[in-house]
């Protein structure tokens, strides 16, 4: 694999955030993904100001970049109940503050569920303007809020490319701030995008191009899916294993359009309790 080539692995900080540098060498990658705090508690015990040092310290010395930080599975800021709105609000700033403390590039996040609506756009408007709160006086200092696309399961916003670009210009008539974009393969193909076959990712790609901008896209989640095309069920798989497959993940990864863009996986941990086998995999794709 060509050093050029940016494939990452979502890492742990259990214990210490130094355990993810660890863990990406061990991994032979070169960028990561991290939770800076449990993604399934809405309070976590402020960082260490010496761990953060270490940390940045280290991941400068093994050149690993870009550092994605994937905020809480917990946060709605569409929810139209005042009280988990005001807790989503809060939860992000913290993320947000996370996020920038440890020098990352970009902090993933979920566009929330459009759930007690009638339909998507209130809760889009709602969204947005709980990011214009959260984000009041934010110094981003090289920080770029990554909205992810979804499976679409339930109500959960940002199923299609359109309605993910509806959500960042929503965001930008509210604030000023930087939005891109984080692409997850198991999420498309569950939504309905059909990237298996040589045309269908052609396709996806000119869409994804049209609505969002390639350039705006700052990372890919790379993961196979337990779940078929258009389930809306996001069920991630070992790379090569699930309905995407290793013959449609190698031309993802080796598309023209997409080699430069950094690929993390989420995918599931191995035996040794990390994603060796999926690096490998991934990597044994790369032409």
């Amino acid at each position: 694999m060509a050093r050029t080539r940016r494939i990452g692995a979502h890492v742990s900080i259990a214990g210490s955030l130094l355990r993810a540098i660890a863990e990406a060498e061990e991994l032979a990658v070169n960028t990561i993904q991290i939770f800076s705090r449990s993604p399934r508690m809405w309070k976590a015990p402020p960082l260490d100001p010496e761990q953060v040092e270490a940390f940045r310290k280290a991941r400068e010395e093994h050149g690993i970049g870009p550092l994605a930080v994937h905020a809480s599975y917990l946060l709605n800021m569409a929810s139209p109940d005042a009280v988990n709105r005001k807790r989503s609000i809060a939860s992000f700033r913290d993320e947000l503050e996370r996020a920038r403390m440890l020098g990352a590039d970009g902090l993933v996040l979920h566009p929330g569920s459009a759930k007690g609506y009638d339909a998507p756009d209130p809760a889009i408007a709602t969204l947005a303007e709980s990011i214009a709160e959260a984000t009041e006086d934010f110094d981003w200092d090289g920080l770029e809020l990554l909205l992810e696309n979804t499976a679409g399961g339930g109500s959960s916003l940002g199923r299609s490319f359109e309605e993910l670009a509806a959500i960042r210009e929503t965001i930008l008539s509210k604030t000023d701030i930087p939005v891109g974009y984080c692409i997850d393969t198991a999420h498309t193909l569950a939504a309905g995008y059909e990237i298996t076959t040589r045309e269908g990712l052609r396709e996806t790609v000119k869409a994804v191009d049209r609505t969002l901008s390639l350039d705006r896209v700052k990372v890919v989640h790379a993961n196979d899916s337990k779940s078929p095309l258009g389930s809306r069920l996001d069920r991630h798989e070992h790379i090569g294993e699930g309905k995407i497959g290793r013959e449609a993940f190698a031309r993802i990864v080796n598309h023209p359009k997409l080699r430069s863009k950094p690929f993390i996986l989420e995918t599931p941990h191995g035996e040794d309790g990390t994603h060796q086998r999926n690096v490998e995999a991934l990597r044994s794709l790369i032409r």
